[in-house]
């Protein structure tokens, strides 16, 4: 029995000695397993601000009445396209223009009775020079002179009072016509119809506030609106580079320079965001009111230089320079180089490597 117990340990002694050699080679063989490495490749490096944003038209309008009425006629619908001066609505006419009918009959009364005051004045003004002359030679008495003389100024200011009142008429005909004109609308501008506010039929009134019509943009410039952390905002500068994606073609890349940072912020969620705006052309109407947009605003950019991952950087006490690992044949040697600009992921070399070189991506490896 003894003897049966001796020869298990044995070999279970063995067994442990085989799996402690089988470790033991595994990590001698990880150990001795070659690098993870990248070639340098040639290419483009940038800094940026990235944000949230809206693409919003650049130029829009609502459309309103400036009087009150019925909608006698809707002359374009959503989606259209239009160009300034291009009639859009008709408001019923009726009563403006009994308005103005009635108006230009009362100026023309006015101006008919002007005609005849004027014949009164002139009669009144010879019957008081020729009193003058009567006077003079006794024919008529002081008395009579001095009526002639207050019925010529009485006419006189008969007329003026007629002048005034013609000149009063003559402004209200004007804004009779005004509002006549108001009963057809057109476009203030090009643009395309983005929506109808009103149906035909419907009595709109203009008593307490302008009623919109229609509301107008034009689509050929749109504005990104950009909401930009307090934290980066201080980053930016008027004129920078700036360029967004959308959602819906995320391949596109549209450009334009920083125009405006507004100054009011808003704040959700106890997050201060302030607004950057940037304009691009749209001229293949591409983009639509309300599309989301990733931006970037750029802070900084080197073309055409090395790339190399930030794993494969390790600092020198000099800034800017930095120690790579280059594959030489079988073996890495530690190269300084000068590393003009690094983002997260990558970093651009001006001097110390070539494309084409492999470098390890992290780790050590001795030489």
């Amino acid at each position: 029995m003894r003897k049966k117990t001796t020869i298990l340990g044995g070999l279970a002694a063995l067994g442990i000695l085989s799996g402690a050699g089988w470790w033991y080679h595994g990590v001698e063989a990880r150990t001795d397993a070659p690098p993870q490495t990248v070639a340098v490749e040639v290419g483009d490096l940038e800094t940026t601000v990235t944000a949230l944003g809206k693409v919003e038209p650049l130029e829009a309008v609502d459309v309103g009445s400036q009087i009150s009425g019925q909608v006698e006629a809707i002359h374009v619908a959503p989606g259209d396209r239009v160009r300034e001066g291009d009639l859009l609505v008709e408001i019923d006419p009726t009563v403006y223009e009994a308005q103005v009918a009635a108006n230009a009959a009362t100026l023309r009364g006015l101006e008919a009775r002007l005609v005849e005051q004027k014949a009164m004045l002139d009669l009144a003004d010879r019957t008081h020079t020729r009193n003058e002359k009567l006077l003079a030679a006794r024919a008529v008495s002081r008395e009579e002179l001095d009526r002639s003389a207050a019925e010529a100024e009485a006419a006189r200011a008969r007329l003026a009072v007629l002048e005034a009142d013609i000149e009063k008429a003559r402004s209200s005909l004007q804004a009779d016509e005004a509002n006549l004109g108001y009963t057809r609308i057109s476009a203030p501008m090009d643009g395309t119809v983005m929506a109808l506010e009103v149906r035909e039929g419907q009595t709109i009134s203009a008593r307490q506030a302008t009623p919109v019509i229609l509301k107008l943009a034009d689509l050929d410039t749109m504005t990104v609106k950009a909401q930009v952390s307090e934290a980066d905002v201080g980053k930016l500068r008027v004129g920078m580079e700036a360029w967004f994606t959308t959602l819906g073609a995320p391949e596109r890349r549209w450009e334009g320079s920083l125009r405006q940072i507004l100054p009011t912020p808003k704040v959700i969620n106890d997050v201060v965001l302030y607004h950057a705006l940037f304009d691009v052309e749209n001229t293949d109407r591409s983009l639509l009111p309300q599309m989301t947009a990733q931006v970037f605003f750029v802070l900084d950019r080197v073309e055409d230089a090395p790339l190399v991952p930030v794993s494969a950087l390790r600092p020198t006490e000099e800034p800017g320079r930095f120690t790579v690992r280059v594959m030489n044949g079988e073996s890495a040697q530690t190269r300084t180089v000068t590393v003009a600009l690094q983002d997260r992921v990558q970093a651009a070399v001006t001097e110390g490597l070539e494309p084409g070189e492999r470098v390890v991506a992290g780790g050590s490896m001795g030489s």
